[in-house]
């Protein structure tokens, strides 16, 4: 399935404005309260919808994440909502996390909002199942306190890119194209 407009609107727990209402807005508003309210994460740490953009023969493809974490304007964590098997998601969500802008990012959530993994983005491992695998908001400051940011070198780029690719626009833009996409962006 994926997100389509459901015609209405919504009131955004971060910003408190107007939104649209999607099939999956519901859900991202759950995760996004979830992390202010049990997980203790400031809500100007949280940004919605960051466009995460490359390239594929020449051809600017960009894949909507749905909440990231950020510390003094630095990315720390990315969190992907997901329809379906939180597991089957692993793949993609490490992709996102070693090629978003300021990153690679050191840690990627994927959640159905009642399922969770924590994934290290650099080694693709996963290290935590569940929703309480999500790292309190001091924790992740601590754990990366010391984190290095190096930028992935071009041939390695291009190979996760074409893989991120193969999630992101070639499985998910096939099944039905102009029917399950929203309105652009105003």
């Amino acid at each position: 399935m994926h997100e389509v407009s459901m015609g209405g609107t919504l009131r955004d727990y971060l910003s408190g404005e107007e939104i649209d209402e999607t099939t999956y807005e519901e859900f991202r508003q759950a995760l996004a309260k979830m992390l202010v309210e049990e997980f203790g994460y400031p809500k100007e740490s949280l940004k919605t919808k960051i466009d995460l953009c490359f390239e594929i023969d020449g051809d600017e493809m960009c894949r909507t994440i749905d909440l990231v974490v950020y510390n003094d304007e630095l990315p720390l964590m990315l969190v992907m909502f997901c329809a379906g098997d939180v597991g089957s998601y692993e793949r993609e969500a490490v992709c996102a996390g070693k090629l978003f802008q300021g990153g690679p990012v050191p840690y990627v959530i994927i959640s159905d909002s009642m399922d969770a993994f924590l994934l290290d983005a650099i080694s693709g491992k996963t290290l935590a199942h569940g929703i309480r695998a999500i790292p309190r908001y001091d924790e992740l400051i601590k754990i990366t306190a010391n984190y290095v940011r190096e930028p992935l070198p071009a041939e390695k780029r291009t190979k996760i890119e074409r893989i991120f690719y193969t999630y992101t626009g070639f499985l998910q833009g096939t099944c039905c194209s102009e029917s399950c996409s929203l309105p652009p962006k105003k």
